[in-house]
């Protein structure tokens, strides 16, 4: 395992804010060099930070940003986020699917305008990024892929309250599964990392109360967790599907209360989880 970042240029779509804005500013702190594609330019009436100023505290933290307005759902847009980020910073090193809708409906109840939201940002724009990223991932000595995604699970309790939604996620790690694969002979590495609880991000609000926040835990355990599989070797690590609790058991933390919410509060288990 590497010791840092440092140096190394990431790409991080939707980093605007939650977890996607915590992994882009645990890299700022190694002196990372950052560029945060999303849509938000100007500040959301409801939703919390723009791309311009997740830029801003990432260079307070230590590292170098670049704001890119960019809609993962258009390919002319993606790649030329993707030529920005290279022309910028000189090249690119780790990429980061963590751009994401959801929606928690039954089949009968979610409109199709919000299944063709789900499908073009997940799976469409997942696939889109990695690929227009790839050809410059392989001129990286350490290149990663994170996505933002969880282990693929064929329990069908995770499918009959909200079958689309399932399979959008899981079209991301499908992603994992098969481009670890067709690109391991480069050397990239493609992951999944997904959290063992609810983490508490602006997401909630699309959930109508659903879940208490205070039940959950901060973005600090999915940035800590990215940054230590962000730092290994791409060839000896590739293809997995992560568990942010059992990575940082890995590098011996034990006590994750810090974590917490509210410490001392159960925590709910996030979906696509057994036992």
């Amino acid at each position: 395992m590497g010791s840092s970042l440092a140096g190394k240029t990431m790409l991080i779509t939707g980093g605007s804010r939650g977890i996607g804005k915590a992994i882009a500013l645990r890299a700022a702190r190694d002196g990372a060099k950052i560029a945060v594609a999303a849509k938000t330019v100007k500040k959301h009436p409801v939703l919390p930070g723009t791309i311009h100023t997740t830029v801003e505290e990432i260079e307070a933290a230590g590292g170098s940003g670049l704001a890119i307005r960019m809609d993962v759902r258009q390919e002319d847009s993606v790649e030329q986020a993707v030529e920005q980020t290279v022309q910028h910073f000189g090249g690119l090193d780790i990429l980061v699917n963590n751009a994401s809708a959801i929606m928690l409906l039954g089949t009968l109840e979610l409109p199709m305008k919000r299944y063709d939201l789900m499908f073009n940002t997940n799976v469409r724009g997942t696939y889109l990024m990695s690929r227009a990223c790839i050809p410059h991932l392989k001129k990286s000595d350490n290149p990663h892929v994170l996505n933002l995604s969880p282990p693929l699970n064929l329990n069908p309790e995770w499918f009959k309250d909200h079958v689309a939604y399932t399979m959008a996620k899981y079209g991301m790690s499908m992603c994992v599964l098969g481009m670890a694969e067709e690109f391991r002979a480069d050397g990239i590495a493609f992951n999944a990392l997904w959290p063992r609880t609810v983490i508490a991000t602006a997401a909630l609000n699309m959930l109508d109360g659903m879940i208490n926040p205070d039940n959950c835990r901060t973005e600090d355990i999915m940035a800590d967790a990215a940054h230590a599989i962000l730092r290994q070797d791409s060839r000896s690590c590739t293809g997995n599907f992560y568990i942010d609790e059992d990575v940082l058991r890995a590098t011996g933390v034990k006590d994750f209360s810090n974590y917490s919410v509210k410490p001392g509060k159960a925590l709910m288990k996030d979906l696509f989880l057994d036992g």
